[in-house]
């Protein structure tokens, strides 16, 4: 894969931010080069490119402080959560800080009669869900990895329950965020609505990082459905899946979840997990509801399942069978890996229209075939967002430059379609030459914005724009 360009140093007033910050942050500021790669690791292709040093914050004064001083040396600082971005969010093209706020992990407050929540960024979603789940209460947003809250705010993600919760830019009630020059400033109130000027959440959830630093997010919560039944049902062809979706989601039928696994999917999630299942496109589901409504739901599916050729159709609401069966999706990414062991994926999202998935999807698979790559596609289906995985053998020149070739053929594809070069993973470095191509002119005013907001630049640079 191309290399990211490596941006222009400051190379003195890197070294003047290392001085002040070591004798700032003692312990809990390393240059060390094993922690600097790891906070520029990448779960995907894209070449690590280590910042200078690395900041462990805990508390937004301290990020804060971490602003100011790279700001008084224009130095870049990258905020670090958890690390599993898959876009290249967290490398550091020009050298520069990265603040990690992994031990900013406190839920500040939970207020379960009005259904949301106050966290720190490096809180994760399973220790959130830990916490709210003897109230009653959870988080919806699953974006399959254990990812933190301030990361998941950052890159706009979303995730397995997007079809009936949405994303996070409809979970984020507010945020707080340091600006480029230090000051730490709140979006919003806890308010479930305002008229009083610009939305700056939502500008701020998206931002990958280089409009602020989040320090806070406040969560809208869910309740505990009383009941939750999942199901799995299989299909002849990926078409006859995609089909069903559209039909679901037509219907109106308010599945929690609906996602799609090819053939080849199956077949890895059956070696890694342990699962018997037909190696056909597989649809899995989940119903949230009274105990009487998620069996009707799951019926109707049956129903409409069967219309499209769908067989062996079962649904559970043992709560044993259910986390097998989402387990095996969840791991589906190192099921994927061990198709082909010692070769690298290329993980990469787009997403199209609901009426254009079977089509998509359908010229996917078509396209890996045709270029002899092998593209395990996984998908968000109920909101059209799918995952296709290019296993490359990174030592092999032309196959890499035809896995290259494919995910720029697929974010074209999905964008001619009426659709996105990034459902959920973000532009960082990697979607980058698409954006304009997806947006025309309004990236124009996107980066206005950022040159508003960052006139010298040092927020996550080398992100989102080209």
């Amino acid at each position: 894969m191309a290399q990211p360009e490596a941006l222009t140093r400051n190379e003195d007033g890197i070294a003047a931010a290392l001085g002040v910050l070591k004798q700032q942050f003692g312990e809990r500021f390393s240059t060390g080069a094993s922690i600097c790669e790891q906070h520029a690791h990448t779960t995907t292709w894209i070449p690590n490119q280590p910042p200078d040093g690395v900041v462990f914050a805990h508390s937004a004064q301290e990020v804060a402080d971490v602003v100011k001083v790279c700001a008084a040396h224009k130095v870049p600082v990258i905020p670090f959560g958890t690390g599993t971005s898959l876009e290249g969010h967290t490398n550091a093209p020009a050298g520069g800080i990265s603040i990690d706020v992994s031990h900013m992990d406190k839920v500040v407050e939970v207020n379960a009669s009005d259904l949301d929540c106050r966290v720190q960024p490096g809180v994760t979603r399973m220790a959130l869900n830990t916490h709210l789940r003897d109230q009653g209460l959870f988080f919806p947003i699953d974006p399959g990895a254990d990812a933190s809250i301030g990361g998941m705010a950052a890159t706009r993600a979303s995730g397995t329950n997007a079809v009936r919760y949405g994303t996070m830019k409809d979970n984020v009630i507010s945020v707080e965020v340091v600006t480029a020059n230090g000051e730490i400033i709140r979006t919003a109130s806890r308010a479930r609505k305002s008229s009083a000027g610009y939305d700056l959440t939502r500008l701020m959830v998206g931002s990958e990082g280089t409009l602020g630093i989040i320090t806070e997010v406040t969560l809208r919560l869910q309740g505990i459905p009383e009941a939750i039944s999942a199901a799995s049902c299989s299909f002849p062809t990926i078409e006859a899946a995609c089909e069903t979706v559209m039909a679901v989601i037509q219907y109106g039928l308010p599945v929690a979840r609906i996602e799609l696994l090819d053939a080849l999917v199956v077949k890895a999630v059956n070696g890694y997990s342990k699962l018997t299942l037909p190696e056909t496109p597989l649809l899995l589901l989940e119903f949230h509801g009274s105990d009487a409504g998620v069996v009707e739901q799951a019926e109707t599916f049956g129903a409409l399942a069967e219309e499209f050729g769908g067989t062996g159709y079962a649904a559970t609401t043992t709560a044993e069978e259910r986390t097998k069966l989402w387990q095996a999706r969840h791991d589906a990414y190192w099921a994927m890996l061990a198709l082909r062991p010692g070769c690298k994926a290329v993980a990469t999202d787009v997403c199209v229209p609901i009426s254009k998935l079977a089509e998509a999807v359908g010229a996917a698979a078509a396209k890996a075939l045709e270029m002899d790559l092998i593209a395990p596609i996984v998908g968000h289906a109920g909101d059209g967002n799918f995952h296709a995985s290019v296993l490359v053998d990174m030592q092999d020149v032309a196959e890499v430059a035809r896995a290259e070739a494919f995910v720029s053929w697929l974010n074209d594809m999905a964008i001619a379609l009426g659709g996105t070069c990034t459902g959920e993973h973000g532009i960082g470095q990697g979607k980058r030459p698409y954006l304009r191509r997806e947006l025309g002119g309004a990236v124009d005013m996107m980066m206005a914005v950022k040159q508003a907001l960052d006139p010298d630049g040092i927020l996550n640079p080398g992100k989102i724009f080209i």
